[in-house]
């Protein structure tokens, strides 16, 4: 099913949402409001009257600096799935376009990276030294990226611009293979994010 760039389709949670137009075709903008210093919180839009459970997700994204965004800033932007009607729980997947732009090593590494709300952070990953839940990327700031997560169970699979093999495979979704919940999009500190052509196709329960 393929869902549109309205705000009003879109619960907000704690980001500020309008529909603009970007090479003349309609997209979502979405930019952190709250929390700004804050990382891996729930800063999100999520459609209203979705309950998703497995399937597969599609959406092209493209982000930008804002003009005042922190040295760190990265141009998080991503997806959230299986967010629930609290808010309090969800899975995540971003990139940093950034990171794919540099020529630093460390930095390139961490182009994308799977989180699960609340509590399995990226900081959490790295302060622990858990591997898997990163890997670099090749897209950077300004550009369309489409983005296609196919979720089974406790498992998910990331790809980026059609790419054969996913960017990064995630075994173990920490809210476990019943979570469900609703889909919708991830902005973090300094991002102006922009969302498209949002597509969710949703498995047949068995």
């Amino acid at each position: 099913m393929k869902y549109p760039t309205h705000p009003e389709a879109y619960a907000h949670v704690h980001t500020a949402v309008s529909e603009v137009l970007i090479d003349d075709a309609p997209a979502l903008r979405v930019v952190k409001a709250d929390k700004l210093m804050q990382f891996d919180e729930n800063t999100l839009v999520k459609l209203k009257n979705c309950d998703f459970h497995n399937g597969i997700i599609k959406v092209k994204m493209l982000s930008r600096l804002l003009p005042d965004a922190p040295d760190f800033a990265r141009g998080f932007i991503g997806i959230v799935f299986r967010v629930n009607e609290q808010n309090s729980e969800f899975e995540s997947f971003y990139i940093r376009p950034t990171n794919a732009m540099t020529e630093d090593p460390v930095r390139k590494a961490h182009g994308c990276q799977y989180f699960s709300y609340p509590g399995y952070t990226f900081a959490y990953f790295r302060e622990f030294g858990i591997t898997g839940y990163e890997a670099p990327i090749r897209y950077g700031l300004d550009e369309w990226v489409e983005l296609k997560a196919v979720i089974q169970d406790d498992h998910a699979e990331f790809y980026l611009n059609e790419e054969a093999e996913p960017v990064l495979s995630v075994e173990g979704l920490k809210h476990g293979k019943d979570a469900h919940g609703s889909v919708g999009f991830f902005s973090e500190i300094g991002t102006e994010a922009f969302f498209k052509d949002l597509e969710v196709e949703q498995y047949p329960e068995a």
